[in-house]
């Protein structure tokens, strides 16, 4: 792989890891357009890595709002006192977290190991990026668009966290969207707009996360390092993702999810073709 390669590889999974027209699906057209067939496995680490880095760094509030309220209700039930209402919310969220991870780490486990033919199929790709469209459109008619409809973080419940879980980890198939479909699926289940984004990418944190050391312990077995090309793919993926993140959140905010449909309907049309 080439230093350019690498840097709009990484380019590709900034824009398209947070954009709602899924990264892999459009690193499978890139590599497939390449000759990079099972592109190293090292790199695609580098770049989740570098996308797991902006997500972080978006939602630090957030994740440092449930740590703190972790730790502090840890530290007053060891002591025999009450939960602060405040604390009790950020510990509820997080065992939303862990609730939603589970059918994400179920679907995730069961098809790694026939990753390597899905990603290898522009034509399913193709199709996926079609059932993508589909969804983002959907959610131009919900009535959670903007305002005070829908359900809060607050108000998010167990069955929530398990369908966008479930949803989450269908999109292991290159062509869904994964913050694209479980915010449409939040949405169009009642959740606020902001609040589907939000529980999304605080969702994602532990899913990338665990995916990244999966194919880390892969790379590793083959020997597939390559340090500079690792080093820049990530670096490149996260800032360029760090910038489409705070696009994609503007966008939900104001109810237009469903502009990114054509995109997917048109690039997952010339996939098809051009598999046919």
């Amino acid at each position: 792989m080439t230093v350019v390669q690498a840097v709009l590889l990484g380019i590709v999974q900034g824009l398209t890891e947070f954009l709602p027209i899924s990264s892999s699906g459009h690193l499978v057209l890139v590599q497939h357009l390449f000759g990079l067939h099972g592109a190293e496995l090292s790199f695609d680490v580098s770049v989740h890595v570098g996308t797991l880095a902006a997500v972080i760094l978006y939602f630090r509030k957030d994740i440092l709002g449930i740590l703190g309220g972790a730790t502090r209700a840890l530290q007053v039930t060891l002591a025999r006192r009450a939960i602060s209402a405040d604390d009790h919310a950020q510990v509820r969220l997080a065992g939303l977290i862990v609730l939603g991870s589970i059918p994400t780490a179920a679907i995730g486990l069961g098809l790694h190991g026939i990753a390597d033919r899905l990603f290898a199929s522009p034509l399913l790709t193709g199709f996926m990026l079609l059932l993508t469209g589909g969804l983002l459109l959907a959610t131009r008619t919900s009535r959670c668009a903007v305002g005070t409809e829908g359900r809060t973080l607050q108000q998010l419940t167990r069955t929530d966290a398990l369908v966008m879980g479930l949803v989450q980890g269908l999109a292991i198939m290159p062509g869904i969207s994964r913050s694209g479909s479980t915010i449409a699926v939040g949405i169009l289940t009642g959740i606020r707009h902001e609040t589907a984004a939000r529980f999304s990418f605080l969702l994602s944190i532990p899913a990338v996360a665990g995916a990244a050391l999966l194919v880390l312990k892969d790379a590793l077995h083959a020997g597939d390092v390559h340090l500079p090309t690792c080093l820049l793919g990530g670096l490149t993926a996260f800032v360029v993702g760090y910038a489409a993140l705070a696009i994609l959140v503007f966008l939900v905010q104001k109810g237009r999810l469903y502009l990114f449909a054509p995109y997917c309907w048109i690039i997952g049309g010339l996939a098809i073709a051009a598999s046919l």
